[in-house]
This record gives structure tokens, sequence and C-alpha cells, in this order.
């Protein structure tokens, strides 16, 4: 039998995410909530890029980028010489969900070092924009059924986390199967 690079593709996006399922599971039961964040952030990321493949048109160029990806290089512009970055992407994603933006804002600063580490003794929402805030509170209260207020904690979050865990996977679901079957967004 074949294997496409679709294939491939596919299946390295859901052994990722099945994994990032298992160690986000792990982690918030153990408590380690510095490291659950950067999972969504991972879960989010292979979304967006997915979102991103389906959005091309061109279906020569959105098989070049899976071969890119299958093969471990990073993918590049059409028709023009640089990489894409992944701010781009996420701002294609933004468009689909408006969440994409915050999540991934809010992952990077758990992803590298910074003050949001010290979220047991400082609330990391408190350096986030009251604006920003108020929105991640407006999505969390839409897709979650919960009422929070616009000056959430980060408290409030953490129980929310593998809720948020699940609505990115379940999309990120869906649009594989309309990768596999050729599809776009329309």
């Amino acid at each position: 039998m074949i294997t496409t690079n679709v294939e491939i593709f596919v299946r390295q996006v859901k052994k990722r995410s099945r994994e990032n399922a298992e160690s986000l599971s792990l982690l918030y039961e153990r408590r380690l909530h510095a490291n659950v964040v950067p999972i969504l952030r991972q879960e989010l990321d292979s979304l967006v890029r997915v979102i991103f493949l389906l959005s091309q048109a061109d279906r020569s160029y959105r098989s070049a980028l899976i071969t890119d990806s299958v093969n471990g290089r990073p993918w590049t512009k059409k028709g023009a010489k640089g990489r894409i970055r992944d701010r781009e992407m996420v701002e294609l994603s933004k468009y689909l969900f408006n969440w994409a933006r915050n999540v991934y804002q809010f992952g990077c600063a758990f992803i590298h070092l910074s003050n949001f580490h010290d979220y047991a003794t400082r609330d990391p929402m408190e350096s986030v924009s009251k604006a920003d805030r108020a929105t991640i509170a407006s999505y969390l209260n839409y897709y979650h059924s919960v009422e929070l207020g616009p000056n959430v904690t980060f408290s409030e979050i953490l129980p929310l986390l593998p809720k948020v865990f699940e609505k990115i996977s379940s999309n990120l679901d869906c649009y594989l199967k309309v990768l596999e079957e050729d599809g776009d967004l329309s």
C-alpha cells in the first residue's frame, strides 16, 4: 500500500495530538500548570497549520507545503523568498477562530521564560491588557458556558484548560478530515 504525504502529515498531526492530550492530562493532574498552557499552544499550532493548508486554493502549493512538513523542511511563501511565520498563520486563522490569537500569545508567554511562570504568586492575567482579559473571558463564557468577569484571573481559567484543549483538538480533527478529502475552508 502506497502512503501519500497527506496521509503521513495527518498521521503525524494525530500522533502529536494524542500525545498532547495525554501530556496535558498528566500535567494538569499533577498541577504543573506552567506546562499545561504550552501544550494548548502546541495543539493550536497544529490547528493553525491545518487551517493554513486548507486556505491554499492552489493544490500544488498545498502539496508542496505538506511535502515540506513531512520532510522536516520549513514552509516558505508561495512565489517569494522567506519562511511563513507562525504569526501569519495565526492571523489567517483568527478569521475562523477569534480566540486563536489570544491562546497563541498566552501560550507563548509560558513557552518562553517569563513572569507568567511565577503564577503561584503573581497572576499572569494581570500582565494581559484589560481589553484582552475581557476578550478571553468573553470567549471562555461563550464556548464553555461559564460566567467569568472581564477581570478574569488565572485561577479562574485553570479549571477550563482541559475543555479549551478539547475544543481545539475537536476542531483540529474536523479540519484534518477536510484536508484528507482535499477540501478547503469554504
